[in-house]
């Protein structure tokens, strides 16, 4: 049973697997302990409102994948990849500094202006990473090397997450948060400079500085071609539903399960490492071949964990009730009984699920889409897949705002995943897309 990790061992694919794992650790630990900080630190003393602070952080992050994808997708079709990812991370290194300098000043506005920045750079990134692998990789090791990706990409949301708000508070431990981003950064940088150097598939791309109707047009040519559009649409939805999930964790945790703040780091465990451990052994399922069969099961699998997560969650709330209302411990939460681990099988399963759903539909993507369009292709996925997920939180805000509770949030999603197994099936039986 082959898992791809031999893709670890080559210059083909490693480098490239480095600048994209320590990128994400930096997003994800600089953005937490940015939370932190906000919630704890920077609130009490200038008297904002924590709140729209944290949520207007969310949507300063955010906001560059909006306004610039479809430049990041040009400019990746245009020049070399290996050479942009070298300036990328060249320019987060410094992004990294003025971190550093505006938490040691305790300056909210540069905060939030590295925060954009740091979205800036992953958006311009994005493309490139998804693009260079088709690039590197053999046909029937693209599957593999997606879900290596995957796999990185949720350690790192994970480590990130976990290193930033640790940190952050700690008086030793802030100076050593400071120097990891810096320092990995770097790292990132040297990674970047050992990737091989890829083709040039249209150096006279003529570039369009404007935004909006450039973003209009790659959207409009990605829909002329239904498996790509689907495929993108498909995507996105992934990033919805992981969204939700990690967004509501920590409401989830307090006011369903009773928790406390380690309840709520090991439902992150469970969800990066579940999405992680789909992502690798998908490798091992398909045995290499690029199509979409594992799609409907991937998609199916959520839909069954999100209903046991619900049945779950109300068992587990009618035997909490009755008990004292203390906020319990993760060692605690995992003694409440069946309920418990009934909530802790069903995240590890709609992980799981999650991970076999869509590396096969990045391959396919890859697979599918001509070489001299792909970071434009890639580009659009990226445009639906921010929209997704601000859907995903405006979603959530409508339905508390109608007296919905988390669990029929949970359930509402659920009935909307019923019909996207739809259309994933409809993926599957596309003529050709096993390519």
């Amino acid at each position: 049973m082959s898992l791809g990790i031999q893709l670890l061992s080559s210059r083909r694919f490693l480098p490239l697997f480095v600048t994209q794992f320590f990128g994400a650790f930096n997003d994800n630990a600089f953005k937490n302990a940015l939370l932190i900080w906000i919630a704890y630190e920077s609130t009490p003393k200038s008297g904002e409102h924590t709140a729209i602070l944290i949520n207007l952080a969310a949507g300063v992050f955010i906001l560059p994948f909006f306004l610039f994808s479809a430049l990041a997708g040009q400019l990746a079709d245009k020049f070399e990849k290996a050479w942009l990812s070298q300036k990328i991370k060249q320019a987060e290194c410094i992004i990294m500094c003025l971190a550093a300098y505006f938490f040691i000043i305790e300056s909210l506005l540069g905060l939030f202006g590295v925060l954009f920045l740091m979205g800036l750079q992953s958006t311009f990134f994005g493309p490139i990473k998804y693009s260079l692998l088709p690039e590197h990789l053999q046909r029937d090791e693209l599957i593999a090397g997606n879900g290596l990706i995957e796999l990185g990409t949720f350690l790192s949301i994970l480590m990130g997450t976990l290193v930033g708000g640790l940190l952050v508070r700690s008086t030793t431990g802030f100076g050593v948060l400071l120097s990891c981003l810096v320092l990995f950064a770097v790292i990132g940088y040297l990674g970047s400079r050992a990737i091989p150097r890829a083709r040039l598939y249209q150096p006279d791309l003529k570039i369009d500085w404007n935004v909006l109707r450039a973003s209009d047009a790659i959207i409009a040519a990605v829909k002329k071609v239904p498996l790509l559009w689907r495929s993108i649409m498909a995507i996105s939805w992934f990033w919805f539903v992981g969204a939700t999930c990690l967004t509501q964790f920590p409401m989830y945790t307090q006011t369903v399960v009773g928790g406390d703040e380690s309840v709520v780091t090991l439902f992150l465990v469970l969800f990066c490492m579940g999405v992680g451990t789909g992502s690798l052994l998908c490798n091992a399922f398909m045995k290499g071949t690029i199509n979409a069969r594992l799609v409907p099961y991937g998609c199916w699998g959520m839909s069954c964990c999100l209903l046991l997560l619900i049945g779950a969650s109300y068992a587990y709330s009618e035997c909490w009730s009755s008990q004292p209302q203390i906020l319990l411990n993760a060692m605690q939460f995992l003694q409440q009984g069946f309920a418990s681990w009934g909530i802790v099988c069903s995240l590890m399963g709609l992980a799981f699920s999650a991970g076999i759903y869509i590396v096969p539909l990045y391959a396919l993507l890859q697979h599918h889409s001509p070489q001299s369009t792909l970071g434009r292709i890639l580009a659009a996925n990226n445009i639906m897949n921010a929209l997704f997920m601000v859907g995903a939180s405006v979603l959530a805000v409508a339905l508390f705002a109608l007296g919905f509770d988390l669990v029929q949030l949970f359930l509402s999603v659920t009935v909307l995943n019923f019909g996207v197994c739809v259309l994933v099936r409809r993926i599957v039986h596309h003529k050709g897309n096993n390519g």
